[in-house]
């Protein structure tokens, strides 16, 4: 508690409460260089546009209908939600304490040293980097998608050097189209990115109240409520995992456009019988990647905490009410999108490249169905914008402390707009080119989830052990003042265990890819930790002393 000779937060006048923030991260080691713009709104705004339930639920949508069936909606959400609730707060009360730009990774050195800080560091980057490349990739498709039903074209339409239109090449061209202008938005300031967000709040609630809304009073079809939780498998998680090498379908490794023996297959005997049966556990938690990757970017209300007014409360409410709201809109929405699934037939739409829109299309008339493409386009391209937010931030973070090759340039403030111009560029061109080397959107998203998720948990797991141990670190009711209190240990230890199943889960076919990926990182992670970083990198290096 504040002493009684001082103001509470929310007393103070807005100079004083900018003030006081910039008291706070001077206390970090910081000077404010970032203009301090956003309001609590506005953070929670920025985390709530990358979650966006209309692009998450609605690009995998399919995924996890082909699995196990209308259940995956009406139960895995709620599952899923709650368990991610846990992570969030455990997050949350980390934002109270220590309200900088680097979020995660701060936290990490403070609570563990740094090795933990550059270990968390690496995955957050990279999580960053593949989750914009997942929303913006995902955005593309699905807006080629659209405008195929908007104006009649035929999807094997062919494009000049691209191919078909709803080809991979086609589709990385469109995503580098769309994220032009997301890049020069986020280079010319604060202010827009910050009222976009606020806009792009509203957009994505009106967004899903009209959609259920038509598809309830309008829609053509409506199934029973025993539907809602069937369970069905309508391609075999072998299926999924094979490619056809000329005699058949096999278990396969799928890189680029090319597809190898699967190595995992062949390692574990047994493993090709279990995909063949299909047993629900399995199915079920495959398919739980369609709500897990929805939450993922919410780590954004920390990474911009210093332009956040009122930091030390607004960042952690950000990070919370981020996940809490969308829980909501989002079981909203798939309950309505698969209630009106036509005639409950399952296999029509997940066949669909596009599920959610075979879905409108059959259910509303034209002018509405034309509509809701339009405003679930618009919410892809707002979180997109937001993610690059997001992203440029945290790299600009680690920069500033010289943890990265490139810093020099990564951590450079523009004078004129105050914002990290070098580092969101970067970042953007790499968003794009992870998209080559992964030509399947189902494995970006799993790469993005457990990269980030793994960054999540490593601060949430020391300042649990710390805790433990009563020693070193670890966050308090005086330091945070939003904080879980007597609940803090449970809700910890939840979300420890929760991130270390989904990490194994989605590291398996059909995201084969992911579990060698993830490998090869963590290779080349220790190569350049004991080669370079153990000696050259130090952690966060405070640029001011404490007053």
């Amino acid at each position: 508690m504040p002493p009684t000779s001082e103001k509470s937060p929310t007393a103070r006048t807005r100079e004083e409460q900018i003030a006081q923030d910039e008291l706070d991260l001077r206390r970090l080691g910081y000077g404010q260089q970032l203009f301090r713009e956003m309001g609590g709104f506005s953070n929670f705004a920025v985390s709530f546009s990358i979650i966006t339930v209309l692009t998450g639920a609605v690009l995998l949508f399919g995924y996890g209908l082909k699995f196990s069936g209308p259940i995956i909606n009406s139960v895995g959400w709620p599952i899923v939600s709650l368990f991610t609730l846990c992570v969030a707060a455990s997050m949350a009360e980390l934002a109270s304490a220590y309200p900088t730009a680097g979020g995660l990774y701060f936290w990490s050195f403070r609570l563990g040293g740094p090795r933990w800080a550059w270990v968390t560091a690496w995955l957050n980057m990279v999580g960053q980097v593949t989750i914009t490349a997942g929303i913006n990739v995902g955005a593309a498709t699905y807006l080629i998608g659209a405008a195929s039903r908007i104006f009649d074209i035929a999807a094997t339409t062919q494009v000049p050097m691209f191919g078909a239109i709803n080809g991979w090449p086609f589709q990385i061209f469109i995503m580098v189209l769309i994220m032009i202008p997301q890049i020069l938005i986020n280079v010319f300031g604060i202010r827009l990115i910050a009222r976009l967000n606020q806009i792009s709040v509203w957009w994505h609630i009106g967004g899903v109240l009209l959609i259920t809304f038509l598809l309830t009073f309008l829609g053509k079809y409506h199934s029973s409520l025993s539907f809602l939780f069937s369970f069905s498998t309508t391609t075999s998680p072998l299926e999924a995992s094979s490619a056809d090498f000329g005699h058949g379908l096999a278990p396969a490794l799928v890189i680029g456009s090319h597809s190898f023996a699967s190595p995992l297959f062949a390692l574990i005997p047994g493993l090709e019988s279990l995909y063949r049966t299909a047993p629900f556990a399995l199915v079920f938690v495959l398919a739980m990647l369609q709500a897990q990757w929805t939450y993922t970017g919410y780590d954004a209300s920390a990474h911009i905490a210093e332009e956040t007014v009122m930091a030390k409360l607004n960042c952690a409410w950000g990070v919370f009410l981020s996940v809490l709201v969308s829980m909501v809109a989002g079981y909203i929405l798939l309950l309505a999108l698969t209630w009106s699934i036509p005639s409950g037939d399952i296999k029509a739409v997940v066949s669909d490249d596009y599920p959610v829109l075979f879905v409108v299309y059959a259910n509303l008339a034209r002018f509405w169905a034309n509509l809701i493409a339009i405003i679930i386009g618009g919410a892809m391209w707002l979180c997109g914008a937001s993610s690059i937010t997001s992203m440029a931030r945290m790299w600009y973070a680690i920069a500033r402390d010289d943890g990265i090759p490139g810093s020099k340039y990564l951590k450079k403030i523009n004078p004129t707009y105050r914002t990290p111009v070098v580092s969101i560029l970067v970042t953007s061109v790499l968003s794009v080119l992870i998209c080559l080397y992964a030509a399947a959107y189902f494995v970006v998203t799993s790469i993005s989830t457990i990269a980030l998720y793994l960054a999540y948990v490593i601060p949430i797991y020391l300042n649990w052990r710390n805790r433990r141990k009563n020693s070193g670190e670890f966050v308090t009711a005086q330091q945070a003042p939003w904080n879980l209190g007597k609940f803090s240990p449970l809700i910890n230890t939840i979300a420890i265990v929760w991130t270390i199943f989904i990490a194994i889960i989605f590291s398996i076919p059909p995201n084969e890819l992911v579990l060698w990926s993830m490998l090869l990182l963590g290779a080349v992670m220790l190569l350049y930790w004991f080669g370079i970083a153990r000696k050259t990198f130090k952690g966060p290096q405070p640029t001011l002393r404490e007053p």
